[in-house]
């Protein structure tokens, strides 16, 4: 009897495969044919699932936002229980722990921030995935604004702070670290990263963290 192959679950291991091979030798190798031999599969199998390459690179970028919307979610959700108010503080650390998700701060963090500054800096010059790679921007940026705009509403931002300009100046901030850790992972260790997330963080607020 022939194996049953749920299509998404077989994409979705292709997708890992991309991952890996860019991670370990750089989005230009990150081919149909070194794909599908990093994923165990004939180049044919690989065909069956996706038209393409750019096809390919394309799910693969979004497989990595879900995944990442996923955990994002989950904070979200904490902060905005209404049934379990929060301290500042306890907000703080949950906000702190959200833009924290977009950081090198383990495998799995650093995996996915690696594969996005290569998908960002090949959609520089390639028309094909540049609307995508501006999709996942411009998520951080409403992710970053909407979080800002929340702490206002409630009189945890600090007065006279341009939510806009604060939104732009925290995605720079998050992806100057990204960038850093990435490149030099010795120099700029986990518990850095967030110590100055925090101090970031606890900067905007009107008064000293309680």
């Amino acid at each position: 009897m022939p194996k049953i192959v749920d299509p998404e679950e077989r994409r979705r291991a292709v997708a890992e495969a991309v991952f890996r091979v860019i991670c370990r030798d750089g989005i230009e190798q990150a081919s149909l044919r070194n794909v599908a031999a990093e994923a165990g599969l004939a180049i044919g199998s690989v065909r069956h699932y996706f038209a393409g390459h750019t096809e390919l690179m394309v799910f693969a970028m979004r497989e990595m936002a879900a995944r990442l919307m996923t955990r994002l979610t989950a904070h979200a959700e904490r902060l905005l229980d209404p049934s379990a108010p929060l301290s500042p503080g306890e907000q703080r650390e949950i906000v702190a722990g959200m833009l924290a998700e977009l950081l090198p701060l383990d495998d799995e963090r650093r995996t996915e921030v690696v594969v996005w500054l290569s998908f960002a800096a090949a959609a520089r010059t390639r028309p094909e995935l540049r609307a995508y790679a501006d999709e996942l921007y411009d998520g951080l940026l409403a992710l970053t604004t909407r979080v800002l705009e929340g702490a206002r509403r409630s009189g945890r931002l600090r007065p006279g702070a341009d939510v806009a300009l604060e939104a732009r100046r925290l995605c720079a901030l998050l992806d100057g670290l990204a960038l850093e850790a990435a490149f030099y992972p010795d120099r700029l260790e986990p518990d850095t990263l967030l110590a100055v997330l925090r101090t970031h963080l606890t900067a905007l607020t009107p008064g000293p963290p309680s």
